[in-house]
């Protein structure tokens, strides 16, 4: 038996979780609404920032570095939150995470931040960028999740 359509294409959003089913079984259109309206703001607000903070071809991309750690730090921290209150909404994930967030990370332009750093001449750079990137972000989810899931602990205990 095949996957639904939906669970196939965003992890976030499995129909087989109870929090899940109701209307985007009902209508799957809703989903894709969601994400876009969330793509939106998620994608304006990088490209905002990124304008705000340019960077030569040899510096250091400072913008997209931030907005990949932010973005990862808040998946944490929304991920941490969403199973605090097992799982919330049934378009909260799908508009917030897949969205929002997905539209404000990017991966194309960290690659293109690399490719332009090594045609320029500046591999030092492209692969500190190449690493922190990768490896701050990792930091940035598990931080995010761990201090939120301590902090909502802490809450619960009072």
């Amino acid at each position: 038996m095949s996957e639904p359509f939906e669970s196939r294409t965003d992890p976030d959003v499995d129909l087989r979780v109870s929090a899940d089913r109701g209307e985007l079984t009902a209508r799957p259109a809703t989903i894709l609404v969601t994400i876009a309206a969330g793509g939106v703001l998620g994608s304006l607000s990088r490209a905002g920032l990124q304008h705000a903070v340019g960077h030569p071809p040899t510096g250091f991309p400072w913008a997209t570095f931030g907005v990949n750690q932010s973005g990862c730090l808040l998946i944490g921290v929304l991920m941490a939150v969403l199973g605090h209150l097992g799982g919330g909404r049934p378009l909260v994930r799908p508009f917030l995470g897949v969205g929002v967030l997905g539209g404000f990370t990017t991966f194309s332009t960290y690659a293109v931040d690399v490719q332009q750093a090594l045609i320029a001449g500046a591999p030092a750079i492209a692969l500190a960028y190449l690493a922190a990137t990768v490896l701050g972000a990792l930091a940035a989810v598990g931080l995010g999740d761990a201090v939120t899931t301590g902090l909502l602990r802490r809450g619960v205990a009072r």
